[in-house]
């Protein structure tokens, strides 16, 4: 079993731990469920972006604990499927649904993002993957798959938050990659790799300062919970975690690795 796996293991089997809630309350402002450097603001203005409404629908792509995505289907009424290979966030995804009414607009199921997906050519109007693109290995592929899955008109939705801007020791990449694998991508990169997957880009806005302000606040709420998390996480996860923290904090100040949010649109033919 990889770190990466026992982390989201650990996080999604015991997502209500009363530690963990607070943590994100304190983290993000608002819990929408989130295991990422998503803020409650930054996912309202993104998804005015796509102009969902009721009889959209939308794939979010290695979703967790699916808290964004309930989030997406309540305040848009669209239909969303959330996809992920792990199989403790999808039940408590599901579970989650089921409790807040959502379970006919919002449904979840097990899938390895990084193969073709189960699901027709065209059943989707949108495309959402937040700050996970970077643990999927073959990026032209799931690109393109992507455009194959989007209906012409249909939006592509994903932010990459380890685009390389400037220069990184060997040690802060491994500590940065810790949790689990990573794909590095070079600045321009995937402005490239969308267009050649047969997208056309319609935005690329630098959000890395989201990341600066929740690896902080993210670290230093950890820290007020340490106590609980100890006992549930173990020392050496506890202290893997505040140090993976501490330095994507520090990388994403110095813009040394930079977060891109990006839009992408498939043409009618």
């Amino acid at each position: 079993m990889t770190d990466q796996v026992r982390l989201f293991d650990a996080t999604y089997r015991r997502f209500q731990l009363g530690a963990r809630q607070q943590v994100r309350l304190d983290t993000y402002g608002h819990d929408l469920g989130q295991n990422s450097w998503l803020t409650v603001d930054e996912w309202r203005s993104m998804l005015g972006w796509l102009g969902l409404a009721p009889g959209s629908r939308v794939l979010d792509v290695a979703c967790g604990s699916g808290g964004p995505a309930r989030w997406l289907a309540r305040t848009t009424g669209a239909e969303v499927v959330g996809v992920d290979s792990n199989r403790h966030a999808i039940q408590t995804a599901g579970e989650a649904a089921r409790q807040e009414g959502l379970d006919t607009l919002a449904r979840f199921q097990q899938a390895d993002a990084a193969r073709p997906l189960p699901f027709d050519d065209g059943a989707f109007d949108a495309v959402v993957c937040i700050d996970s693109i970077n643990h999927l290995p073959d990026r032209p592929a799931m690109l393109r798959d992507w455009h194959r899955l989007l209906a012409p008109g249909g939006w592509a939705l994903f932010t990459d938050p380890i685009v390389v801007t400037g220069l990184l020791s060997s040690q802060e990449i491994a500590v940065r990659a810790s949790i689990g694998y990573f794909v590095f991508a070079l600045r321009g990169e995937d402005e490239r790799l969308v267009r050649e997957a047969g997208f056309r880009l319609v935005r690329c806005q630098d959000t890395t300062a989201n990341v600066a302000l929740v690896a902080r606040r993210w670290h230093d709420a950890r820290a007020r919970y340490r106590a609980e998390l100890l006992e549930d996480e173990g020392e050496e996860t506890f202290t893997g975690i505040q140090r993976f923290l501490a330095t994507v904090r520090e990388l994403a100040e110095q813009r040394r690795l930079s977060r891109y949010t990006f839009l992408a649109r498939k043409e009618a033919p």
